[in-house]
């Protein structure tokens, strides 16, 4: 009985361990060099409940441990150990179920299943002890990540020809929608921002749908475009990322934009980029993709945006800060408790007012590129005041809201980068009715220069903020030299480990007045 019981407990703990991989594999976009880089920089594979496992098989089947109810006993322990571990562990991005998801899953547990149903056939047939049935799942739960690399590269060719389908179905849909004006957002930064801006504006005169949440993948458009385009729509705005190079052009391929917007190109991603230059070279094929009477709209505030020449095409260049050659510029920013006011010069030196509820020179210039759009379209210039002075803040992009204590929040906790960063970190230096507060755990993917860049970003927070909370250990020596490096003497320095041991700190310091910023906010890929 000890032994069934030793099984059934083994197998659940597989499938939590298994249910783990699969949704790090999700993270990293089912690509399994990704995957094997972040099992490579995670020491997953050396955990210490990998490792116990391990030490556990191996006692089971040494020859030290004789007596089958101690190899039970020990399986036993260290499967419902790790059961309870997994069972409780809570993540920030947890796995979403999706049909792939299910098909890998299900693989996993075939591949699995096949060496335990034929170890269960040999000991009934030789009359051996069970137990060895429960060594061979203890040991698929230490090597679960070889499942999950195999189970993904084998349903490649099954993915491909039902992701075809999808495809060709999309398609379909768009070609069936000939008046539909597809505008694509794409950069570093800032698109999902300037997505959602610019479907509130033209909402004002069409009826527009847009790629929700991060639908930003050539998948996540043509599911989109198959379950929430209607025939009815007059606009289809398209969020495009990038995480290599070819990935924009696919999306361009199927929807065929005749408006893009470059919002940013910058340090980000670089772990798979590699260079800035390749960063460009992405981004700008969504411009590349433009028919000869369409609308190029590009950020000149960055300088692989500025130096990249356009002429396959109109391109109208924007800039909030660096105001060089640019046909659009927005100026006398001034911020108070009630958001952001600011003037738009207009190619013919024309001058809009706009009030927003809105704070940041990143989300001034996200508006900017929408209203552009907006006057392309033809939308009366007091709607597009109006939609602007109604847009409320995107969650967790330089949202700001004030509690019943006293204290404000700037929530900026989605994907952090250097520039978006030092705006968030401007924004919080202006705050001075209380102590400026920031909260991070720094910034990621950013390849070779991870730690440069987190060193000047802790300049930045030495020069904005009176208390520094740093979160993890992932990019704490590089933020404390960068804040180090300042001569900046009245800084508060705490380090912390996780954002709930930040919450507990905070909940005994703060005062009326304060000011919090969250900035970013890691996910489980690196944890």
């Amino acid at each position: 009985m000890l032994v069934y019981i030793t099984i059934i407990i083994a197998v659940i703990a597989l499938v939590f361990e298994f249910r783990r991989q699969l949704m790090m594999l999700q993270q990293n976009s089912y690509r399994n060099d990704r995957y094997s880089r972040w099992l490579s920089t995670s020491q997953d594979s050396t955990s210490a409940m990998r490792l116990v496992s391990g030490a556990v098989l191996l006692a089971s089947l040494s020859t030290l441990t004789p007596a089958i109810w101690i190899s039970a006993g020990l399986i036993c322990a260290v499967s419902l150990t790790n059961t309870i571990i997994l069972a409780r562990k809570k993540y920030k991005k947890p796995l979403v179920m999706t049909r792939r998801a299910s098909r890998i899953l299900l693989t996993m547990l075939l591949l699995a299943a096949i060496p335990t149903v034929i170890c269960l056939f040999v000991c009934q047939a030789q009359g051996a002890s069970l137990i060895f049935v429960a060594d061979i799942i203890l040991a698929a739960f230490c090597f679960s990540q070889s499942f999950a690399l195999v189970a993904n590269w084998l349903l490649k060719p099954v993915e491909a020809n039902i992701n075809r389908k999808y495809y060709q179905d999309a398609e379909r849909i768009l070609r069936g929608m000939p008046d539909l004006k597809i505008i694509g957002v794409t950069g570093s930064y800032g698109k999902t921002s300037t997505k959602h801006y610019l479907n509130r504006i033209l909402s004002e005169k069409y009826d527009v749908m847009m790629t929700p949440g991060s639908f930003n993948t050539t998948m996540g458009v043509i599911r989109t475009v198959r379950e929430y385009l209607k025939p009815y729509n007059e606009v289809f705005i398209v969020e495009m990322g990038a995480k290599q190079p070819g990935d924009i052009k696919e999306i361009c391929d199927l929807v065929h934009p005749e408006i893009g917007i470059v919002t940013a190109v910058g340090e980000q991603h670089l772990e798979s980029f590699k260079t800035i230059e390749n960063v460009q070279r992405t981004k700008f094929e969504l411009i590349d993709s433009l028919p000869t009477d369409g609308l190029a709209v590009v950020n000149n505030d960055f300088p692989f945006v500025a130096n990249r020449k356009v002429d396959n095409v109109k391109c109208i260049r924007y800039a909030v800060s660096e105001c060089g050659p640019a046909e659009y510029i927005a100026e006398d920013i001034r911020y108070s408790a009630h958001g952001t006011s600011f003037t738009v010069v207009t190619p013919t030196g024309e001058k809009f007012g706009f009030s927003t509820h809105l704070v940041g020179e990143c989300n001034v210039s996200n508006l900017l590129a929408a209203i552009i759009v907006a006057l392309r379209l033809e939308v009366p210039i007091e709607k597009i005041r109006y939609a602007v002075n109604d847009i409320q803040q995107v969650e967790h992009r330089l949202n700001m809201k004030r509690t019943p204590g006293g204290v404000t929040i700037i929530d900026d906790a989605f994907n952090s980068n250097p520039t978006g960063s030092k705006m968030a970190l401007d924004v919080l230096k202006m705050m001075t009715g209380g102590r400026r507060i920031i909260v991070t755990p720094g910034m990621i993917e950013l390849g070779e220069r991870q730690e440069e860049l987190n060193a000047k970003f802790g300049e930045y927070i030495a020069g904005a903020a009176d208390i520094a909370i740093i979160v993890g250990h992932y990019n704490r020596e590089a933020i404390i030299s960068g804040i180090k490096s300042t001569d900046t003497t009245s800084l508060d320095v705490h380090t912390v480990n996780s954002f709930s041991e930040a919450q507990q700190l905070l909940a005994t310091t703060l005062k009326p007045g304060d000011t919090i910023l969250y900035e970013n906010d890691l996910p489980d890929t690196f944890k």
